[in-house]
């Protein structure tokens, strides 16, 4: 499942951080050092009055429902721009749909996934890829991923529906041939790999033998990444 609040600590740059504080530090040194230009390029839209272009209610997966997460459980970014992603991170809700979209709007929770797959196959979109969610409990893991929810529990194989792999797996294959990512097991993994994690999803029920061939063939159905053209509004 998502991490319960264990990101809020992690990634405490999402107001005021690390290279917001290089940026005035920057400024305050121009003449005397040069900032590197991969740290000018990730920080450029933190300058004072610089806001992204967003489209109000877009998705990046065709089909998706939008239901926004609270604004307190991501961090506003320009991936892959800013931060590149090689990573799809399944997780499991341990719970509803209903409760898991309940959680991610609640401002207190401090934590979100990008996606909520549900057991009938629906998708719904929470957080915008381009921008960091806190899900993994990694902030690096987080900066470099897109979270995928499971509607259901970890210990009940009858939840993970055909129609959730088949739907997942074409979420996952979109994924991949957006940002390049390799579709197997070192790339597309469980929240319970993620380094420091203290989470089991999506547990010993999840068939990833299954899983992994469904997003190959969904890949090679759609193997271009023109074939499913981005909403993204950035």
């Amino acid at each position: 499942m998502h991490d319960q609040g264990g990101d809020t600590a992690k990634d405490t740059d999402r107001r005021i951080g690390r290279r917001a504080l290089l940026i005035g530090g920057a400024v305050a040194a121009v003449g005397t050092a040069v900032l590197a230009q991969d740290d000018l390029r990730r920080m450029w839209w933190r300058l004072p009055s610089v806001e992204k272009p967003r489209e109000e209610g877009a998705v990046d997966f065709r089909g998706a429902r939008w239901v926004a997460a609270s604004s307190s459980n991501w961090r506003m970014a320009d991936r892959p721009d800013d931060f590149g992603i090689d990573r799809v991170i399944i997780h499991v809700t341990q719970g509803s749909y209903e409760s898991a979209v309940k959680v991610f709007q609640n401002p207190a929770h401090g934590a979100a996934t990008h996606y909520i797959v549900r057991q009938d196959g629906r998708v719904t979109q929470m957080i915008r890829e381009l921008d960091v969610a806190f899900h993994a409990g990694n902030r690096d893991f987080n900066e470099r991923s897109v979270g995928i929810e499971h509607e259901g529990f970890v210990d009940r194989p009858k939840d993970f529906t055909d129609a959730m792999y088949e739907a997942s797996a074409r979420l996952t294959a979109r994924i991949c041939a957006r940002y390049d990512i390799p579709v197997d097991r070192e790339h597309i993994i469980g929240h319970v790999e993620v380094p420091g994690t203290d989470h089991t999803d999506p547990g010993p029920h999840w068939d990833w033998k299954r899983y992994i061939p469904l997003v190959r063939e969904a890949a090679e159905r759609s193997a271009s990444p023109s074939a499913e053209p981005s909403t993204r509004g950035a």
